[in-house]
């Protein structure tokens, strides 16, 4: 399985941590975030590991290229590092410049570098495997904030901001207010759509949004017991 590490944001929200140390090699109790979602990733069967890199990428590249990663079984996995040199890109611009480092035979993770999880990585990807239609399947939580995803019977139906709720189509059944947890399974196809969106640095979620004008293109994996996730983005949450 692939998997891809978003890690090449700016941090800003944590300097001045950040101004020496990119976010993704902030520690959480002497532990990088980077290890901490790669270990995971790996737990959940990744045995192809990209990280796209920006802000402070040397550094980032640096610890891949030592890092020993490997799988449960033992074997060694293979690590790809996405440069976006005048970046970042974003989430959707980032995956979109990295398209070409996946091997498409099946769906792949991924996983924001700054945001701790309990969600069942495997759980997620074995949703989306027994969901082929689907362009992505998104980890989500019971939303805490007024900037939250609408989901319904047919997945992804639109956002809020501010309060204010956007649908982009009818629903289907019962409507519900969840936050995305930094976690996701996407299909190969997912690439393809992104390939065709002409900015460079733009947000995967502007997809997404897109895509959920049709129910069960963009699907919810809401964890049993549910999704707890933590975006360490601020020192105080740190």
């Amino acid at each position: 399985m692939d998997a891809m590490i978003l890690a090449a944001g700016l941090g800003t929200r944590l300097r001045p941590l950040t101004n020496h140390t990119p976010k993704a090699l902030v520690e959480v109790a002497d532990v990088p975030m980077l290890e901490r979602v790669a270990q995971r990733l790996l737990a959940a069967g990744a045995d192809r590991i990209v990280v796209n890199v920006a802000h402070l990428g040397e550094k980032v590249e640096a610890y891949v290229r030592a890092a020993d990663w490997r799988t449960p079984s033992g074997e060694p996995v293979e690590t790809v590092v996405s440069h976006e040199p005048d970046g970042p890109y974003e989430t959707g611009g980032g995956l979109k410049y990295a398209a070409g480092f996946f091997r498409r035979t099946a769906p792949f993770l991924v996983h924001n570098a700054d945001i701790l999880t309990s969600v069942d990585l495997a759980a997620l990807h074995a949703r989306q495997l027994a969901t082929p239609d689907a362009l992505a399947t998104l980890a989500v939580a019971p939303a805490t904030t007024d900037r939250y995803l609408l989901v319904d019977e047919g997945g992804l139906l639109g956002y809020a901001y501010g309060g204010e709720e956007h649908t982009k189509r009818d629903a289907t059944g019962e409507i519900r207010r969840v936050d995305f947890c930094g976690a996701q399974a996407c299909a190969p196809a997912l690439l393809d759509e992104l390939a065709a969106v002409e900015d460079q640095t733009f947000s995967v979620m502007t997809t997404y949004l897109r895509l959920a004008q049709e129910p069960g293109r963009v699907l919810v994996y809401e964890g049993d017991p549910p999704n707890r996730f933590l975006d360490v983005g601020t020192p105080e949450r740190l």
